[in-house]
């Protein structure tokens, strides 16, 4: 249990220090990446609510919220940023 809470929080900190070092200009491009990517968490979440208990299911159904808000956030973002490269 102490490895995989460990693994969460090296995760999370090396997460927000790759986020944090790309330049603002990339952030769109790389949100395509990052919709691909919570997908991906999406599909491993349901499967983890089958597979484990209680707690499983519960850290599961917060974790399809979570990527499920990514997405379409990320898909939103992208969007727009299209439409403002549109020729009028």
């Amino acid at each position: 249990m102490i490895d995989v809470i460990t693994i969460f929080v090296l995760a999370i900190f090396i997460g927000f220090e790759v986020i944090t070092k790309v330049p603002p200009t990339l952030h769109t491009p790389l949100m395509s990446g990052s919709n691909a990517i919570s997908g991906i968490a999406i599909v491993g979440a349901i499967i983890s609510t089958q597979a484990g208990g209680s707690i499983g299911t519960w850290l599961g159904l917060i974790a399809i919220i979570f990527a499920t808000i990514n997405v379409v956030g990320g898909f939103l973002v992208t969007d727009r940023m299209l439409k403002m490269f549109k020729r009028k």
